[in-house]
């Protein structure tokens, strides 16, 4: 499997590592039906990630199952199904621009906190 390069830094010095996955890294593991089996302790500490080991066997067990699921779909016969971004058409789902009654300059001013030149002042957010 081709690899896929990494940008870091360990105390301000930047670098490169280049992640090759395979079949064979101790990592990742087939199963019989070809999905992989990620360890999760191992990835919670790539991410530097504190977990209990509850919570590993917790997360590993759903991701397990998520993976699973997925090689189910895998398996699924779809030649000839049109690929689809939605479950059900969407038909112009805009509605027609119209206006509407709304309020008149004065009276937005009115309410607005501070005004100068028939415009809203704000504060300053942004220095020069």
């Amino acid at each position: 499997m081709p690899g896929f390069p990494v940008p870091g830094s360990i105390n301000g010095e930047l670098y490169t590592l280049n992640l090759e996955l395979s079949p064979e890294h101790p990592r990742v593991s087939e199963r019989q039906s070809a999905a992989p089996e990620i360890d999760v302790g191992y990835v919670a500490g790539l991410a530097r990630l504190d977990l209990t080991e509850e919570e590993t066997a917790q997360f590993q067990k759903q991701l397990s199952e998520i993976l699973a699921f997925v090689d189910t779909l895998s398996s699924l016969e779809v030649e000839g199904v049109e690929p689809t971004a939605h479950p059900a058409p969407i038909l112009d789902c805009f509605r027609e621009d119209e206006t509407d009654k709304s309020l008149t300059r004065e009276q937005f001013l009115r309410n607005a906190p501070d005004t100068a030149l028939d415009q809203v002042r704000v504060p300053k957010v942004v220095d020069s």
